[in-house]
Protein backbone atom coordinates (compact mmCIF):
# COMPACT_ATOMS: atom_id res chain seq x y z
CA UNK A 1 0.00 0.00 0.00
CA UNK A 2 1.48 3.35 -1.22
CA UNK A 3 1.35 6.23 1.68
CA UNK A 4 0.35 9.25 0.15
CA UNK A 5 2.98 12.04 -0.23
CA UNK A 6 3.56 14.51 2.41
CA UNK A 7 5.16 17.37 0.89
CA UNK A 8 1.95 18.53 -0.81
CA UNK A 9 -0.11 18.78 2.48
CA UNK A 10 -0.78 21.35 4.59
CA UNK A 11 1.18 20.89 8.33
CA UNK A 12 -1.33 20.30 11.06
CA UNK A 13 -0.12 24.23 12.09
CA UNK A 14 -1.02 25.75 9.05
CA UNK A 15 -4.76 23.85 8.40
CA UNK A 16 -5.56 25.59 11.90
CA UNK A 17 -4.06 29.01 11.08
CA UNK A 18 -6.45 28.86 7.73
CA UNK A 19 -9.52 27.74 9.10
CA UNK A 20 -9.03 30.25 12.17
CA UNK A 21 -8.31 33.39 9.52
CA UNK A 22 -10.98 31.80 7.80
CA UNK A 23 -13.65 32.00 10.99
CA UNK A 24 -12.23 35.78 11.79
CA UNK A 25 -12.91 36.56 8.11
CA UNK A 26 -16.93 35.19 8.33
CA UNK A 27 -16.68 37.12 11.63
CA UNK A 28 -15.66 40.83 10.06
CA UNK A 29 -17.74 39.69 7.03
CA UNK A 30 -20.58 39.44 9.94
CA UNK A 31 -19.81 42.79 11.43
CA UNK A 32 -19.41 44.91 8.59
CA UNK A 33 -22.88 43.70 7.50
CA UNK A 34 -24.39 44.74 10.87
CA UNK A 35 -22.26 47.70 11.15
CA UNK A 36 -23.47 48.98 7.74
CA UNK A 37 -27.14 47.89 8.50
CA UNK A 38 -26.59 50.52 11.55
CA UNK A 39 -25.11 52.92 10.02
CA UNK A 40 -28.05 52.94 7.63
CA UNK A 41 -30.76 52.72 10.11
CA UNK A 42 -28.90 55.77 11.83
CA UNK A 43 -28.63 57.92 8.74
CA UNK A 44 -32.54 57.87 7.84
CA UNK A 45 -33.38 57.69 11.90
CA UNK A 46 -30.91 61.17 12.12
CA UNK A 47 -30.81 62.60 8.45
CA UNK A 48 -34.39 62.39 8.57
CA UNK A 49 -35.76 63.95 11.40
CA UNK A 50 -33.89 67.08 9.73
CA UNK A 51 -35.33 67.27 6.65
CA UNK A 52 -38.85 66.35 7.67
CA UNK A 53 -38.41 69.16 10.37
CA UNK A 54 -36.62 71.50 7.92
CA UNK A 55 -39.81 70.58 5.09
CA UNK A 56 -42.06 71.18 8.04
CA UNK A 57 -40.72 74.57 8.79
CA UNK A 58 -40.26 75.49 5.22
CA UNK A 59 -43.88 74.82 4.25
CA UNK A 60 -45.31 76.72 6.81
CA UNK A 61 -44.11 79.89 6.09
CA UNK A 62 -45.75 83.01 4.97
CA UNK A 63 -43.27 83.55 1.91
CA UNK A 64 -44.15 80.08 0.42
CA UNK A 65 -47.65 79.94 0.88
CA UNK A 66 -47.99 83.33 -1.08
CA UNK A 67 -45.74 82.04 -3.56
CA UNK A 68 -48.08 79.18 -4.02
CA UNK A 69 -50.85 81.53 -4.68
CA UNK A 70 -49.04 83.80 -7.27
CA UNK A 71 -47.33 82.07 -9.73
CA UNK A 72 -45.67 85.18 -10.48
CA UNK A 73 -43.44 85.09 -7.72
CA UNK A 74 -41.69 81.69 -8.28
CA UNK A 75 -38.58 83.57 -7.68
CA UNK A 76 -39.48 84.04 -4.25
CA UNK A 77 -40.17 80.00 -3.68
CA UNK A 78 -36.74 79.26 -5.44
CA UNK A 79 -35.00 81.52 -2.94
CA UNK A 80 -36.82 80.17 0.37
CA UNK A 81 -35.63 76.79 -1.23
CA UNK A 82 -32.39 77.44 -1.62
CA UNK A 83 -32.20 79.18 1.80
CA UNK A 84 -33.72 75.87 3.94
CA UNK A 85 -31.49 73.53 1.69
CA UNK A 86 -28.31 75.78 3.04
CA UNK A 87 -29.67 75.47 6.65
CA UNK A 88 -30.63 71.93 6.80
CA UNK A 89 -27.28 70.57 4.86
CA UNK A 90 -29.85 68.76 2.30
CA UNK A 91 -28.94 67.91 -1.06
CA UNK A 92 -31.56 69.77 -2.56
CA UNK A 93 -35.14 71.39 -1.30
CA UNK A 94 -37.89 71.76 -3.84
CA UNK A 95 -41.24 73.36 -4.30
CA UNK A 96 -44.19 71.21 -6.09
CA UNK A 97 -47.79 72.34 -7.13
CA UNK A 98 -50.54 70.55 -6.12
CA UNK A 99 -50.57 68.02 -8.84
CA UNK A 100 -46.87 67.41 -7.77
CA UNK A 101 -45.48 69.33 -10.66
CA UNK A 102 -42.42 70.92 -9.66
CA UNK A 103 -42.32 74.72 -9.24
CA UNK A 104 -38.10 75.39 -8.48
CA UNK A 105 -35.20 73.31 -9.41
CA UNK A 106 -33.18 72.38 -13.11
CA UNK A 107 -36.22 69.97 -13.61
CA UNK A 108 -38.81 72.77 -13.05
CA UNK A 109 -41.74 71.79 -15.26
CA UNK A 110 -41.46 68.25 -14.29
CA UNK A 111 -43.52 65.80 -12.54
CA UNK A 112 -41.85 64.79 -9.13
CA UNK A 113 -40.59 61.82 -8.44
CA UNK A 114 -43.30 61.09 -5.41
CA UNK A 115 -43.02 57.20 -4.83
CA UNK A 116 -45.89 56.14 -2.17
CA UNK A 117 -45.79 59.37 -0.53
CA UNK A 118 -49.21 61.28 0.56
CA UNK A 119 -48.16 64.48 0.95
CA UNK A 120 -50.86 65.28 -1.80
CA UNK A 121 -53.75 64.44 0.90
CA UNK A 122 -52.19 66.60 3.32
CA UNK A 123 -50.11 64.56 5.03
CA UNK A 124 -46.33 64.50 5.70
CA UNK A 125 -44.39 61.59 4.25
CA UNK A 126 -40.40 60.35 4.89
CA UNK A 127 -38.93 57.68 2.63
CA UNK A 128 -36.46 56.62 -0.38
CA UNK A 129 -37.34 57.65 -3.83
CA UNK A 130 -35.13 57.93 -6.86
CA UNK A 131 -34.05 61.45 -7.76
CA UNK A 132 -30.79 61.47 -9.41
CA UNK A 133 -30.00 58.55 -7.89
CA UNK A 134 -30.96 56.76 -4.59
CA UNK A 135 -32.13 59.62 -2.01
CA UNK A 136 -34.10 59.66 1.46
CA UNK A 137 -36.59 62.02 1.09
CA UNK A 138 -39.03 63.82 3.45
CA UNK A 139 -42.51 65.80 2.47
CA UNK A 140 -44.35 68.67 3.67
CA UNK A 141 -47.92 69.69 2.61
CA UNK A 142 -48.10 73.38 1.77
CA UNK A 143 -51.28 74.24 3.02
CA UNK A 144 -54.08 77.08 2.27
CA UNK A 145 -54.71 79.03 5.89
CA UNK A 146 -58.18 79.69 4.42
CA UNK A 147 -59.37 76.49 3.34
CA UNK A 148 -56.33 74.07 4.67
CA UNK A 149 -56.66 72.83 1.13
CA UNK A 150 -53.19 71.65 -0.41
CA UNK A 151 -51.30 74.51 -2.39
CA UNK A 152 -47.91 72.18 -2.82
CA UNK A 153 -45.16 70.08 -1.36
CA UNK A 154 -42.30 70.97 0.00
CA UNK A 155 -39.56 67.98 -0.71
CA UNK A 156 -36.30 68.23 0.99
CA UNK A 157 -33.69 65.23 0.47
CA UNK A 158 -30.18 63.87 0.70
CA UNK A 159 -28.24 61.83 -1.29
CA UNK A 160 -28.42 58.32 0.34
CA UNK A 161 -24.37 57.46 0.58
CA UNK A 162 -23.26 54.41 -1.51
CA UNK A 163 -22.19 51.05 0.61
CA UNK A 164 -18.23 52.07 0.57
CA UNK A 165 -19.11 55.24 2.22
CA UNK A 166 -21.69 53.07 5.06
CA UNK A 167 -18.66 50.98 5.56
CA UNK A 168 -16.07 53.83 5.76
CA UNK A 169 -17.58 54.89 9.43
CA UNK A 170 -17.01 51.26 10.71
CA UNK A 171 -13.73 51.11 9.22
CA UNK A 172 -12.14 51.70 12.40
CA UNK A 173 -13.82 49.05 14.48
CA UNK A 174 -13.51 46.54 11.21
CA UNK A 175 -9.97 46.78 11.67
CA UNK A 176 -9.59 46.67 15.53
CA UNK A 177 -11.62 43.42 15.33
CA UNK A 178 -9.24 41.84 12.23
CA UNK A 179 -6.07 42.48 13.65
CA UNK A 180 -7.14 41.19 17.25
CA UNK A 181 -8.90 38.11 15.57
CA UNK A 182 -6.04 37.48 13.72
CA UNK A 183 -3.60 37.59 16.32
CA UNK A 184 -5.72 35.64 18.42
CA UNK A 185 -5.77 32.87 15.38
CA UNK A 186 -1.87 32.80 14.84
CA UNK A 187 -1.45 32.11 18.90
CA UNK A 188 -4.76 30.05 19.09
CA UNK A 189 -4.05 27.88 16.24
CA UNK A 190 -0.02 27.36 16.88
CA UNK A 191 -0.70 26.55 20.75
CA UNK A 192 -3.17 23.84 19.69
CA UNK A 193 -1.32 22.39 16.83
CA UNK A 194 1.43 21.67 19.44
CA UNK A 195 -0.73 20.14 22.00
CA UNK A 196 -2.12 17.96 19.34
CA UNK A 197 1.28 17.20 18.01
CA UNK A 198 2.60 16.09 21.03
CA UNK A 199 -0.07 14.02 21.45
CA UNK A 200 -0.25 12.44 17.54
CA UNK A 201 3.59 12.22 18.40
CA UNK A 202 5.05 14.59 16.14
CA UNK A 203 3.06 12.98 13.36
CA UNK A 204 1.03 14.96 10.47
CA UNK A 205 -2.59 14.13 10.17
CA UNK A 206 -2.27 12.22 7.06
CA UNK A 207 0.72 10.29 8.54
CA UNK A 208 -1.65 9.18 10.75
CA UNK A 209 -4.11 8.35 8.22
CA UNK A 210 -1.63 6.23 6.89
CA UNK A 211 -0.55 4.55 10.05
CA UNK A 212 -3.79 3.54 10.65
CA UNK A 213 -4.55 2.06 6.63
CA UNK A 214 -1.16 0.23 7.35
CA UNK A 215 -2.50 -0.90 10.49
CA UNK A 216 -5.96 -2.52 9.44
CA UNK A 217 -4.09 -3.91 6.31
CA UNK A 218 -1.59 -5.78 8.67
CA UNK A 219 -4.32 -6.90 11.44
CA UNK A 220 -6.77 -8.38 8.63
CA UNK A 221 -3.57 -9.98 6.31
CA UNK A 222 -1.78 -11.84 9.37
CA UNK A 223 -2.71 -15.46 10.11
CA UNK A 224 -2.86 -15.42 13.14
CA UNK A 225 -5.65 -13.55 15.66
CA UNK A 226 -5.05 -10.49 17.51
CA UNK A 227 -7.32 -9.17 19.92
CA UNK A 228 -6.58 -6.31 21.96
CA UNK A 229 -7.93 -4.40 25.79
CA UNK A 230 -7.94 -1.50 27.23
CA UNK A 231 -7.14 -1.48 30.99
CA UNK A 232 -11.17 -1.85 31.77
CA UNK A 233 -11.68 -5.11 29.80
CA UNK A 234 -13.16 -3.52 26.29
CA UNK A 235 -12.08 -4.48 22.96
CA UNK A 236 -9.84 -2.47 21.37
CA UNK A 237 -8.94 -3.92 17.78
CA UNK A 238 -9.76 -7.65 16.78
CA UNK A 239 -9.18 -8.91 13.03
CA UNK A 240 -10.81 -11.43 11.51
CA UNK A 241 -8.90 -14.57 12.54
CA UNK A 242 -9.56 -13.78 16.08
CA UNK A 243 -13.56 -13.42 15.45
CA UNK A 244 -13.59 -17.06 13.64
CA UNK A 245 -11.14 -18.22 16.83
CA UNK A 246 -13.21 -16.61 19.42
CA UNK A 247 -16.54 -16.73 17.78
CA UNK A 248 -17.24 -13.49 17.75
CA UNK A 249 -20.12 -12.02 14.90
CA UNK A 250 -20.58 -8.39 13.71
CA UNK A 251 -18.16 -5.26 15.41
CA UNK A 252 -17.61 -6.11 18.59
CA UNK A 253 -14.64 -3.13 19.20
CA UNK A 254 -15.83 -0.85 21.98
CA UNK A 255 -17.75 -3.52 23.65
CA UNK A 256 -16.89 -5.39 27.12
CA UNK A 257 -15.29 -8.91 26.71
CA UNK A 258 -17.31 -10.22 29.74
CA UNK A 259 -20.45 -9.32 27.33
CA UNK A 260 -19.62 -11.53 24.76
CA UNK A 261 -19.93 -14.91 26.30
CA UNK A 262 -16.70 -15.78 26.32
CA UNK A 263 -15.78 -18.90 29.11
CA UNK A 264 -14.31 -17.87 32.27
CA UNK A 265 -11.31 -19.73 31.99
CA UNK A 266 -10.00 -18.33 28.77
CA UNK A 267 -11.85 -14.75 29.75
CA UNK A 268 -9.00 -14.81 32.62
CA UNK A 269 -6.30 -15.67 30.31
CA UNK A 270 -7.00 -12.74 28.09
CA UNK A 271 -7.58 -10.49 30.80
CA UNK A 272 -5.16 -11.24 33.36
CA UNK A 273 -2.70 -13.91 31.40
CA UNK A 274 -1.00 -16.71 32.75
CA UNK A 275 2.02 -15.58 32.96
CA UNK A 276 3.63 -18.15 31.03
CA UNK A 277 4.05 -18.28 26.99
CA UNK A 278 2.34 -20.42 24.54
CA UNK A 279 -0.26 -21.33 27.19
CA UNK A 280 -2.63 -24.15 25.42
CA UNK A 281 -6.34 -23.97 26.09
CA UNK A 282 -9.49 -25.82 24.68
CA UNK A 283 -12.17 -23.60 22.88
CA UNK A 284 -15.22 -24.78 20.87
CA UNK A 285 -13.69 -28.17 20.04
CA UNK A 286 -10.30 -25.62 19.25
CA UNK A 287 -7.28 -26.21 20.37
CA UNK A 288 -5.83 -22.18 21.15
CA UNK A 289 -2.16 -21.38 21.99
CA UNK A 290 -2.17 -17.75 23.63
CA UNK A 291 0.73 -15.14 24.05
CA UNK A 292 -0.60 -12.04 25.82
CA UNK A 293 1.35 -8.83 26.18
CA UNK A 294 0.72 -6.25 28.62
CA UNK A 295 0.90 -2.53 27.11
CA UNK A 296 2.29 -0.04 29.03
CA UNK A 297 2.57 3.62 28.27
CA UNK A 298 4.76 5.79 30.28
CA UNK A 299 4.59 3.09 33.44
CA UNK A 300 1.34 2.44 33.57
CA UNK A 301 -0.21 -0.52 32.11
CA UNK A 302 -2.96 0.76 29.29
CA UNK A 303 -4.47 -3.00 28.27
CA UNK A 304 -3.42 -5.83 25.99
CA UNK A 305 -2.65 -7.47 23.12
CA UNK A 306 -2.65 -11.12 22.87
CA UNK A 307 -2.36 -13.06 19.89
CA UNK A 308 -4.09 -16.82 19.11
CA UNK A 309 -2.46 -19.56 17.18
CA UNK A 310 -5.13 -22.61 16.18
CA UNK A 311 -3.38 -25.75 16.81
CA UNK A 312 -6.05 -28.12 16.05
CA UNK A 313 -4.85 -28.85 12.79
CA UNK A 314 -1.25 -29.05 13.25
CA UNK A 315 -2.07 -31.41 16.96
CA UNK A 316 -4.18 -33.51 14.80
CA UNK A 317 -0.48 -34.06 12.66
CA UNK A 318 1.26 -34.67 15.99
CA UNK A 319 -1.26 -37.21 17.11
CA UNK A 320 -0.73 -39.05 13.69
CA UNK A 321 3.04 -38.41 13.42
CA UNK A 322 3.20 -40.22 17.22
CA UNK A 323 1.16 -43.20 16.33
CA UNK A 324 3.06 -43.72 12.88
CA UNK A 325 6.82 -43.25 15.27
CA UNK A 326 4.77 -45.70 17.46
CA UNK A 327 4.64 -48.33 14.89
CA UNK A 328 7.70 -48.07 14.07
CA UNK A 329 9.36 -48.19 17.03
CA UNK A 330 7.31 -51.47 17.32
CA UNK A 331 7.73 -53.30 14.32
CA UNK A 332 11.49 -52.22 14.93
CA UNK A 333 11.85 -53.55 17.98
CA UNK A 334 9.15 -56.91 17.07
CA UNK A 335 12.15 -57.11 14.24
CA UNK A 336 15.06 -56.64 16.75
CA UNK A 337 13.73 -59.39 18.73
CA UNK A 338 12.77 -62.27 16.06
CA UNK A 339 16.32 -61.55 14.90
CA UNK A 340 17.62 -61.98 18.02
CA UNK A 341 15.55 -65.49 18.19
CA UNK A 342 16.05 -66.78 14.73
CA UNK A 343 20.06 -66.15 15.35
CA UNK A 344 19.85 -68.19 18.71
CA UNK A 345 17.68 -71.21 16.74
CA UNK A 346 20.48 -70.64 14.29
CA UNK A 347 23.07 -71.31 16.94
CA UNK A 348 21.74 -74.30 18.52
CA UNK A 349 21.09 -75.63 15.07
CA UNK A 350 24.96 -74.99 13.75
CA UNK A 351 25.73 -76.73 17.08
CA UNK A 352 24.03 -79.44 16.48
CA UNK A 353 21.56 -79.17 19.49
CA UNK A 354 18.57 -79.78 17.53
CA UNK A 355 15.79 -80.72 20.66
CA UNK A 356 16.99 -77.52 22.35
CA UNK A 357 16.32 -75.70 19.21
CA UNK A 358 12.78 -77.72 19.10
CA UNK A 359 12.12 -76.41 22.64
CA UNK A 360 13.09 -72.63 22.17
CA UNK A 361 10.84 -72.34 19.47
CA UNK A 362 7.83 -74.29 21.08
CA UNK A 363 8.77 -71.86 24.50
CA UNK A 364 8.84 -68.72 22.24
CA UNK A 365 5.75 -69.58 20.48
CA UNK A 366 3.81 -70.26 24.10
CA UNK A 367 4.93 -66.82 25.80
CA UNK A 368 4.14 -65.05 23.05
CA UNK A 369 0.65 -66.98 22.35
CA UNK A 370 0.26 -66.53 26.42
CA UNK A 371 0.57 -62.35 26.19
CA UNK A 372 -1.67 -62.50 22.98
CA UNK A 373 -4.18 -64.35 24.80
CA UNK A 374 -4.13 -62.53 28.33
CA UNK A 375 -4.39 -59.22 26.28
CA UNK A 376 -7.45 -60.47 23.46
CA UNK A 377 -9.16 -62.31 26.49
CA UNK A 378 -9.33 -58.46 28.89
CA UNK A 379 -9.26 -56.08 25.99
CA UNK A 380 -12.07 -56.16 23.05
CA UNK A 381 -11.03 -53.86 21.27
CA UNK A 382 -8.35 -54.69 18.12
CA UNK A 383 -6.59 -51.70 18.26
CA UNK A 384 -6.23 -50.99 21.59
CA UNK A 385 -4.88 -54.49 22.07
CA UNK A 386 -2.34 -54.19 19.09
CA UNK A 387 -0.92 -51.57 20.55
CA UNK A 388 -0.60 -52.79 24.06
CA UNK A 389 0.93 -56.36 22.47
CA UNK A 390 2.87 -54.35 20.09
CA UNK A 391 4.26 -51.80 23.69
CA UNK A 392 5.03 -55.38 25.10
CA UNK A 393 7.83 -55.65 22.58
CA UNK A 394 8.69 -52.63 22.74
CA UNK A 395 9.18 -52.84 26.42
CA UNK A 396 10.84 -56.21 26.26
CA UNK A 397 13.62 -54.43 24.07
CA UNK A 398 13.91 -51.91 26.70
CA UNK A 399 13.88 -54.71 29.25
CA UNK A 400 11.29 -53.52 31.03
CA UNK A 401 8.65 -56.43 32.26
CA UNK A 402 5.00 -55.31 30.78
CA UNK A 403 2.16 -56.31 32.86
CA UNK A 404 -1.78 -56.24 32.40
CA UNK A 405 -3.35 -55.65 35.11
CA UNK A 406 -5.86 -58.48 36.99
CA UNK A 407 -8.71 -55.51 37.03
CA UNK A 408 -8.20 -54.46 33.14
CA UNK A 409 -11.59 -55.40 31.49
CA UNK A 410 -12.69 -53.12 28.17
CA UNK A 411 -15.60 -54.04 25.53
CA UNK A 412 -15.36 -52.93 22.24
CA UNK A 413 -16.30 -49.20 22.11
CA UNK A 414 -19.13 -48.67 20.02
CA UNK A 415 -17.34 -44.37 19.32
CA UNK A 416 -14.61 -45.08 16.91
CA UNK A 417 -13.29 -41.39 17.71
CA UNK A 418 -13.60 -43.02 21.75
CA UNK A 419 -11.14 -45.72 20.26
CA UNK A 420 -8.67 -43.50 18.57
CA UNK A 421 -8.45 -41.70 21.73
CA UNK A 422 -7.84 -44.42 23.38
CA UNK A 423 -4.84 -45.38 21.46
CA UNK A 424 -3.31 -42.08 21.61
CA UNK A 425 -3.75 -41.80 25.23
CA UNK A 426 -2.50 -45.63 26.49
CA UNK A 427 -0.03 -45.11 23.78
CA UNK A 428 1.83 -41.73 25.28
CA UNK A 429 1.64 -43.00 28.75
CA UNK A 430 2.90 -46.24 28.08
CA UNK A 431 6.37 -44.76 26.56
CA UNK A 432 6.04 -42.17 29.16
CA UNK A 433 6.27 -45.01 31.82
CA UNK A 434 8.57 -47.43 29.60
CA UNK A 435 11.57 -44.23 30.00
CA UNK A 436 10.56 -43.71 33.47
CA UNK A 437 11.16 -47.43 34.48
CA UNK A 438 14.62 -47.87 32.78
CA UNK A 439 16.31 -51.53 32.19
CA UNK A 440 15.36 -54.08 34.64
CA UNK A 441 11.96 -51.74 35.77
CA UNK A 442 8.60 -52.88 35.85
CA UNK A 443 5.03 -50.68 33.72
CA UNK A 444 1.52 -51.73 34.53
CA UNK A 445 -0.99 -51.08 32.27
CA UNK A 446 -4.97 -51.32 33.65
CA UNK A 447 -8.10 -50.39 31.15
CA UNK A 448 -11.39 -50.24 33.05
CA UNK A 449 -14.69 -49.60 31.72
CA UNK A 450 -16.81 -47.84 34.16
CA UNK A 451 -19.98 -47.80 32.35
CA UNK A 452 -20.02 -44.04 31.85
CA UNK A 453 -16.35 -43.39 31.41
CA UNK A 454 -13.36 -45.39 30.60
CA UNK A 455 -10.42 -45.07 33.12
CA UNK A 456 -6.75 -45.98 31.88
CA UNK A 457 -4.30 -46.63 34.61
CA UNK A 458 -0.55 -46.91 34.02
CA UNK A 459 2.26 -47.03 36.69
CA UNK A 460 5.99 -48.10 36.84
CA UNK A 461 8.81 -48.25 39.07
CA UNK A 462 10.38 -45.33 38.51
CA UNK A 463 10.60 -42.41 41.14
CA UNK A 464 7.57 -40.68 40.07
CA UNK A 465 6.40 -37.11 39.81
CA UNK A 466 7.34 -34.90 42.33
CA UNK A 467 4.23 -33.35 44.18
CA UNK A 468 5.04 -30.02 43.37
CA UNK A 469 5.00 -30.69 39.81
CA UNK A 470 1.29 -33.03 39.74
CA UNK A 471 0.00 -29.70 38.31
CA UNK A 472 2.33 -28.85 35.69
CA UNK A 473 3.25 -31.72 33.98
CA UNK A 474 -0.11 -31.32 31.23
CA UNK A 475 1.15 -28.23 30.97
CA UNK A 476 2.52 -27.80 27.23
CA UNK A 477 6.32 -27.44 27.08
CA UNK A 478 6.51 -28.88 30.52
CA UNK A 479 9.18 -31.35 31.05
CA UNK A 480 11.64 -33.39 33.71
CA UNK A 481 13.08 -34.93 31.27
CA UNK A 482 16.69 -33.46 29.88
CA UNK A 483 17.75 -33.95 26.06
CA UNK A 484 17.07 -31.73 22.78
CA UNK A 485 14.42 -34.01 22.00
CA UNK A 486 12.24 -33.86 24.76
CA UNK A 487 9.59 -31.10 24.39
CA UNK A 488 7.10 -31.65 26.71
CA UNK A 489 3.82 -32.30 24.47
CA UNK A 490 3.41 -36.36 25.28
CA UNK A 491 1.21 -35.21 28.87
CA UNK A 492 0.13 -32.35 27.42
CA UNK A 493 -1.41 -34.00 23.93
CA UNK A 494 -2.92 -36.34 26.78
CA UNK A 495 -4.59 -33.81 28.75
CA UNK A 496 -5.97 -32.23 25.74
CA UNK A 497 -7.63 -35.03 24.35
CA UNK A 498 -9.17 -35.86 27.57
CA UNK A 499 -10.39 -32.12 28.15
CA UNK A 500 -11.83 -32.42 24.74
CA UNK A 501 -13.71 -35.17 25.76
CA UNK A 502 -14.86 -33.89 28.92
CA UNK A 503 -12.76 -36.06 31.43
CA UNK A 504 -9.78 -35.41 33.33
CA UNK A 505 -6.31 -36.99 33.79
CA UNK A 506 -4.62 -36.90 37.27
CA UNK A 507 -1.10 -38.40 38.56
CA UNK A 508 0.10 -39.69 42.37
CA UNK A 509 3.56 -40.77 41.95
CA UNK A 510 3.81 -43.29 39.39
CA UNK A 511 0.71 -44.04 38.33
CA UNK A 512 -1.39 -41.52 35.80
CA UNK A 513 -5.09 -41.97 35.25
CA UNK A 514 -6.88 -41.22 32.61
CA UNK A 515 -10.37 -40.86 32.32
CA UNK A 516 -12.53 -40.65 29.34
CA UNK A 517 -16.67 -40.50 29.17
CA UNK A 518 -18.01 -43.16 27.01
CA UNK A 519 -20.85 -40.74 24.88
CA UNK A 520 -21.36 -36.50 25.26
CA UNK A 521 -17.59 -36.08 24.06
CA UNK A 522 -17.18 -33.30 21.64
CA UNK A 523 -15.22 -34.33 18.23
CA UNK A 524 -11.09 -33.87 19.52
Amino acid sequence: MRRRPVRWQFSLARQFLVLQLGIVLLVVVAVAAVSVAEADATFRRERGATLRSSAENLAATDVIREGMRTPARYDSLAAGAESARSVSGASFVELTDAQGVLLTGPWRGRPAELGTSGGATGRAWLGVVQHDGRALVAHAPVLDPADGSVLGLVVAGETYPSWPELLASATADLLTYLLLGSALGVIGSTLLSRRIKRQTLGLEPVEIAGLVEHREAMLHGIKEGLIGLDASGRVTLVNDEARRLLGFSGDVTGMPLRSLGVPADLLDLLTAGSGEPDHVVVHDSRILVLNRMPVVVRGHAVGSVTTLRDRTELTSLERELDLSRNTTDTLRAQAHEFTNRLHTISGLVQLGHYDEAVNFIVMAGQTQNALHHDVQSRIADPALAALIIAKASVASEQHVELRIAEETTMPAPADDRLAADLVTVTGNLIDNAIDAAGSGGWVSVSVRDLGAEIAVTVADSGDGVAREHADKVFSSGFTTKTGAGHRGLGLALISRVCTVRGGDITVTGSAFTARLPVAGGRPS
